[in-house]
């Protein structure tokens, strides 16, 4: 007696056991170190809520937090500043980067400048940023957007940059025998070749972009934001403000990850083109 050979499973089948088992280690994880969380907060001493109780003292932030001043209209704002200021260092960083890259004596007589600028940390840059603003209709708001804006354009403008150094030289080689114009070297040529290093910068600065806003936040007066919620939280100190405060700071952790993924995939799209 014979048995008939197993069905291959279908392609949905595979792509969802693929999925399940990709989710298994990530929660294995995440429950014991919600669990020992939980176990090192159990004590009655203990100054910090376990994951138990933080989720019971901010049902009621989760379920209002669309709300004026609610944590999700907060991060709504946090999100809003961050790009429009992502977008103009994209585009600007993304122009500088080409042309520097191209040409040498640019690119030898900016480099000091890039790299000294690029070393400042995002929040040296917040009095002179609250100054430059300060006569405008919005300041705390446009000076959050111009510290995002000066953060997040130097990984892209140097990953650019490398970007089309690394294009091989029988590329460009082919461009001249073909007598290619400009434009249709950068859209076939430049652009193509320098996407992956482009991304790489977009994606580093997407995270920076997100750390310097919540700490920008948590130090203007006015601006609102995640950041100026967390801070608010620390200085009213009631008894569910730890609780609020640690609930808010994984939504920015997540909201970091979405962002950077959703970077990520984008650059994943342009390449695969």
């Amino acid at each position: 007696m014979t048995t008939a050979p197993a069905r291959p499973a279908s392609p949905t089948a595979e792509k969802a056991i693929e999925i399940f088992q990709s989710l298994i280690p990530p929660v294995i994880c995440s429950s014991a170190t919600l669990l020992l969380w939980q176990l090192l907060c159990s004590g009655a001493d203990s100054k910090m809520p376990g994951p138990i109780k933080v989720v019971s003292q901010t049902v009621g932030t989760i379920t209002g937090g669309f709300s004026e001043t609610g944590i999700w209209m907060q991060l709504l704002n946090s999100l809003t500043r961050v790009g429009i200021g992502y977008v103009a260092a994209a585009i600007l960083g993304i122009a500088i980067g080409v042309t520097i890259g191209v040409n040498k004596f640019l690119r030898d007589g900016f480099d000091p400048l890039i790299q000294i600028l690029r070393t400042v940390p995002p929040l040296a840059w917040l009095p002179i940023s609250t100054i430059l603003f300060l006569q405008t209709p919005k300041p705390a708001e446009n000076a959050g957007i111009f510290l995002i804006f000066i953060t997040a354009i130097w990984p892209i403008i140097i990953n650019t940059a490398v970007g089309v150094q690394q294009i091989p030289k029988d590329y460009t080689n082919v461009a001249k025998v073909l007598k290619l114009s400009g434009k249709d070297f950068l859209l076939s040529i430049l652009i193509p070749s320098t996407v992956p290093y482009i991304f790489t910068g977009l994606r580093i600065g997407i995270g920076l972009a997100w750390l310097a806003i919540v700490a920008a936040e948590m130090l203007s007066t006015g601006a609102g934001g995640i950041g100026a919620y967390i801070w608010n939280e620390y200085t009213s100190m009631l008894d569910d403000s730890i609780s609020k405060i640690i609930l808010a700071v994984f939504s920015v952790g997540l909201v970091g990850l979405v962002l950077d993924r959703i970077v990520g995939w984008l650059g994943s799209l342009v390449v695969a083109e």
